[in-house]
């Protein structure tokens, strides 16, 4: 079962994440105050999806990793610990005050520098959790190895 539910959850997790960020700044771009208000308020309604699957990613990979020990799996839990970490102590903040800012229509040169950090930390954390399932599927032997021999080599 944490097979299963490893991957599903960290797709589901990244998927947010993208959206999040994607639709953040598509919105402060190119379309109104209105819409920016619905995308903030879309994402903190989101947030009950996004925290289940990022704990559900973490607990999962714990469980899976089990008494094994490797660099991947060393690199894959200390970015783990900092996804958590920028995701609990600037994205969630963020996340509610650019949504309060935006609905009392206050979208000003504070709103737009705390959304510069909100993207540079969404940024990050989508980064490192690609690093992550690309580690994930080296370690189930989905994906080669560096210097592991391949069937054309």
């Amino acid at each position: 079962m944490k097979k299963i539910v490893h991957p599903i959850a960290a797709t589901v997790a990244m998927l947010c994440i993208g959206s999040f960020w994607l639709s953040s700044l598509v919105s402060e771009l190119f379309l109104s105050r209105e819409a920016i208000v619905l995308v903030k308020h879309t994402i903190l309604q989101a947030m009950w999806v996004m925290i289940p699957a990022m704990a559900a990613t973490g607990g999962s990979g714990f469980a899976l990793s089990g008494l094994r020990k490797g660099n991947l799996l060393a690199g894959k839990g200390k970015r783990m610990q900092v996804i958590a970490a920028n995701g609990i102590l600037i994205l969630l903040p963020c996340a509610f005050y650019l949504y309060g800012k935006a609905a009392a229509g206050e979208i000003d040169a504070i709103f737009y520098t705390l959304q510069m950090v909100e993207l540079v930390a969404g940024a990050a954390n989508f980064s490192l959790m690609a690093l992550n399932f690309r580690d994930g599927l080296k370690l189930t032997g989905r994906l080669r190895r560096k210097g592991q021999a391949g069937f054309l080599q």
